[in-house]
């Protein structure tokens, strides 16, 4: 008997559920097969009710000043690192089915962008995952922080402000910071590690894009002007100020218009 859309709805609720990173991962893998083979076209799943995310018991949870800096000349520089990207995509996961999940009333494609990114944060995760192992570490043996997931929470009422904030603000730091830990990874001679950055920034600034494609959708919905709107939220979310350096073409290329960068800088100071 085939499985029908409440099946696979139930299953990505699962794998957010899933508090094993491993299992996440091939929950997610899975569904996304569902929807590439054509046995699943994703619709809307309905009003979210409670939603549950999962994550493991470790690592543990701390203040971003809590967590010390280091270099990365030394393996543990370079350990930290990987394992605070890991953090990042492992996030980024529960980030991308929450999406899916949660708002209801848009179009198909929304819910399809959302599962494609969930499933490509999943691949990013398992490489960085493999990558730690070979530098004698796993996932959770280091403090992180929870800005992403804390964002998400406080935009869990308006897909509108979540698309703005979180695709659009915080994922997009990784497009400004990631060609810099490139530079330094390669001067520290970790050519695996920056192997893997190179994968994960070509495809972080496509999901970038989708949050921009979706935001424009809902301000025109709204008859809202994106760029004021997005300046608005800023100061709202934010108070108004940014930290740079900003990596201009890869955000052109994600959707920010002209206006928005020029915004972006005078916010950096």
């Amino acid at each position: 008997m085939p499985e029908t859309a409440p099946t696979y709805w139930r299953q990505a609720r699962e794998a957010l559920a899933e508090t094993d990173p491993a299992s996440k991962c091939e929950r997610v893998g899975q569904l996304w097969q569902a929807v590439e083979s054509g046995r699943w076209q994703p619709t809307c799943p309905g009003e979210p009710g409670l939603l549950a995310c999962g994550r493991p018991g470790k690592p543990e949870l701390v203040n971003p000043g809590r967590l010390p800096r280091r270099g990365l000349g030394k393996l543990s520089g370079r350990q930290a690192l990987v394992h605070a990207v890991a953090h990042i995509e492992f996030n980024a996961i529960n980030l991308g089915l929450d999406a899916a999940l949660r708002f209801a009333g848009m179009p198909d494609e929304f819910y399809r962008d959302w599962l494609s990114v969930a499933a490509d944060e999943a691949r990013h995760f398992a490489m960085l995952s493999g990558r730690l192992q070979e530098l004698g570490m796993v996932y959770g043996d280091l403090p992180a922080h929870n800005g992403l997931w804390d964002m998400a929470e406080q935009t869990a009422h308006d897909p509108m402000i979540r698309m703005a904030l979180v695709p659009r603000v915080l994922e997009a730091r990784g497009l400004d910071v990631t060609p810099g830990m490139i530079e330094r990874l390669e001067q520290a001679g970790d050519t695996e590690t920056v192997a893997l950055l190179r994968v994960i920034l070509e495809e972080e600034e496509a999901h970038v894009a989708i949050g921009t494609r979706w935001f424009h959708h809902l301000c025109r919905e709204r008859n809202l002007d994106p760029d004021s709107t997005f300046e608005q939220l800023l100061k709202r979310y934010y108070g108004g100020t940014l930290r740079g350096p900003f990596n201009w073409p890869a955000r052109r290329r994600a959707g920010f218009s002209e206006p928005e960068l020029q915004r972006l800088e005078a916010l950096a100071g």
